[in-house]
């Protein structure tokens, strides 16, 4: 999102190169400079460096109790950078939510169709992919869970994107119900996106690495009796 949409100037002198628009019978000949387009990789890829880092910082400690200046060490960035492309730690804390909504959800969701084929398998696999996250070192709850808590405002823009995060895993349980023939597919997502989701909190909370398994456990009956 940081690179240019478009460069409609003619740009000439040290660096520039030609690239040819063939538009009707003519040909437009535009001249782009090489080192523009090097700042806006290095302008994203210092951006993206910085989300990453937020991602990291944000679910190991928590959002208020990481400063700014902690996130710039950490992702060895300026502030120039920081405010370059957020107007404010706000904007930052959302890039980061998509950032981890993106990629957690592509995970879960590939190594759950790794481990099941057949859908109504995957409904009870994706209790092991959860087991698998909670007995991992990376394993801090859930970030969305954590957010809603420091943001408790229901209006408020990061809230709002939690609800959302959590909308999009009850879809593709819900789906994967759809998929498996359950006779009720909406009832039955929603019991086990809640079983899910109590093992996640109890495994944070508790410490009960075994939390998964026992949801799964559970899950195995509303299984058989929903399909």
């Amino acid at each position: 999102c940081f690179q240019p949409s478009r460069i409609d100037t003619t740009i000439k002198g040290c660096g520039a190169f030609a690239a040819q628009n063939v538009i009707g019978r003519g040909v437009e000949t535009v001249q782009v400079d090489k080192s523009l387009l090097e700042s806006n990789r290095r302008r994203s890829s210092k951006a993206d460096c910085l989300v990453d880092t937020a991602v990291r910082l944000f679910y190991k400690n928590g959002f208020h109790a990481t400063g700014i200046q902690e996130l710039l060490d950490a992702a060895g960035v300026s502030k120039m950078t920081l405010y370059g492309n957020f107007a404010s730690k706000d904007e930052l804390i959302l890039a980061a939510l998509r950032r981890r909504d993106t990629d957690f959800r592509t995970w879960f969701e590939r190594r759950t169709h790794e481990r099941a084929a057949e859908p109504r398998k995957r409904l009870l696999a994706m209790f092991d992919t959860l087991d698998e996250w909670i007995r991992s070192d990376e394993f801090f709850g859930c970030l969305f869970i954590n957010a809603s808590a420091e943001f408790s405002a229901a209006d408020s823009a990061v809230h709002r994107l939690c609800v959302e995060h959590k909308n999009m895993v009850l879809a593709y349980i819900t789906a994967t119900a759809v998929a498996a023939g359950a006779l009720l597919p909406d009832i039955l997502g929603g019991q086990l996106f809640l079983l899910a989701e109590g093992a996640i909190v109890d495994a944070h909370v508790r410490l009960n690495k075994n939390a998964a398994l026992d949801a799964k456990d559970a899950a195995e009956v509303l299984v058989a009796n929903g399909i």
